[in-house]
């Protein structure tokens, strides 16, 4: 486990707040020069810590509003790369999480309207693979970034 101090902490929590804050803004806001700043985002990116910088979208705004999670199960002795590619092989698909018990996978799912949702669901189920689906729908959502959870104590 790489050595995290509380700077690095606050670092990342500005970072996950906004990607694209400056060296210098995070410098002024935590108390350190530019050039100690950009050390430790270089420091973070070397062990790992940071993966990648990203851009949240509003996908309604795009015409994708729907939002969907579908439970999968496949036949016992279908592998989990099996599980994986038959989900990913599906461009709606957002995310595909594999887990323990049942059911075999669970994705989320990102469509236009419900006659797309059901073409989405249609396809997965016709791949042979597929014994079973439940789809739930997405009201509304909330999320808490996982990868801020650092150590116990610090959610930021």
């Amino acid at each position: 486990m790489p050595d995290i101090d509380d700077l690095d902490h606050r670092i990342l929590s500005l970072l996950r707040h906004d990607g694209r804050r400056t060296f210098s803004e995070m410098a002024g806001e935590i108390g350190l020069s530019v050039a100690a700043v950009k050390r430790r985002v270089d420091r973070l990116k070397e062990l790992g810590v940071i993966t990648g910088f990203t851009v949240e979208i509003d996908y309604a705004k795009l015409g994708w509003g729907i939002e969907a999670f579908t439970e999968l199960r496949y036949a016992g002795t279908t592998p989990v790369s099996e599980i994986v590619r038959t989900a990913t092989e599906v461009p709606e698909v957002q995310a595909v999480f594999t887990i323990a018990g049942d059911p075999d996978a669970l994705i989320r799912v990102r469509v236009r309207d419900l006659d797309h949702l059901q073409q989405v669901i249609d396809h997965l189920r016709r791949t042979g693979n597929v014994t079973g689906t439940k789809t739930l729908m997405v009201l509304g959502s909330w999320t808490r970034d996982a990868r801020s959870r650092l150590r116990p104590g610090h959610p930021s």
